[in-house]
């Protein structure tokens, strides 16, 4: 399956819907109600400025436990799924931080969502939750059981991390894709914002040797042409929030104004390569 069988583009943007604390982490305060709503008018604004995709975070849930998450928070999450599912037609993902995977498929698997975005598929990093090991083997096997076509987005050298080993982004690309089996691959900067060098990208680009390469932080409507011109795809959120500031709901205007942009970069690339398909590894 291609990139256009899913987001109706070769070139998606995805946008992010972070989350309000959900029940058992730290700053939860104690309304679903409130999660859902606030989901709902991001999810609309996301959809109605023109991106191909979004993915749900439960981002404010910091500090994030690194592996498995509490039981509620995999039950609000697919409530809120599924509440967005009833307002927009376009596909969506799960990413249950910080790498929560198999909960994240599961809920992928239920509301019969299109991908999840993993952060640890493969290798271990040092995290603020400690060391972080790719449990692809497990995943792999959990989505074969589950009988589920969920695809799987996989960080390379996640943001807010470091590798143990030597910080080979070339090896590290090949490994997530040959021997963790990732559909995709994900590039960011060192933190949330924080966009990958286009050196980085190309490199990236050139060991995916065709399996979709996507921005994870950092684009905003000034850098995201240059970002596409090697990326086959973005993850977007803080450019997208009023006055750019993450803890502020998205902003309807700076998506279009986005949107509008990756689109003038849309329009030369196709150009240029008319007859490319991007293909996900299967």
């Amino acid at each position: 399956m291609d990139l256009y069988q899913i987001f109706k583009t070769r070139t998606p943007i995805i946008g992010v819907v972070h989350l309000l604390p959900l029940p058992t982490s730290p700053r939860w305060g104690g309304s679903l109600k409130a999660v859902i709503d606030r989901a709902e008018q991001e999810a609309t604004a996301l959809a109605s400025g023109g991106v191909d995709g979004i993915i749900v975070e439960n981002f404010f849930d910091a500090p994030f436990t690194k592996n498995q998450v509490d039981p509620a928070v995999v039950s609000a999450m697919t409530v809120v799924v599924q509440r967005i599912q009833n307002l927009v037609t376009l596909p969506l993902g799960l990413n249950v931080l910080r790498n929560d995977a198999k909960s994240a498929i599961a809920i992928a698997s239920c509301v019969r969502a299109a991908f999840i975005r993993v952060n640890v598929l493969t290798g271990v990093m040092a995290t603020d939750q400690g060391l972080i090991e790719g449990e692809a083997h497990q995943l792999l096997r959990y989505r074969r059981e589950l009988g589920a076509d969920v695809k799987i987005l996989a960080d390379v050298l996640v943001k807010h991390a470091r590798p143990l080993s030597s910080p080979n982004l070339t090896v590290a690309v090949k490994d997530t894709i040959e021997r963790g089996l990732a559909d995709a691959v994900i590039l960011s900067g060192w933190a949330t914002g924080s966009p990958p060098s286009q050196e980085d990208l190309e490199l990236a680009c050139g060991a995916a040797n065709g399996t979709p390469v996507f921005v994870g932080s950092g684009a905003d409507w000034e850098n995201i042409g240059t970002l596409l011109q090697a990326a086959d795809g973005v993850i977007v959120s803080s450019s997208l929030k009023r006055h750019g500031r993450i803890e502020q709901p998205i902003d309807p205007i700076r998506v279009s104004q986005f949107v509008e942009a990756a689109r003038r970069t849309w329009n030369s690339k196709n150009t240029s390569k008319p007859s490319e398909q991007v293909k996900l590894h299967s």
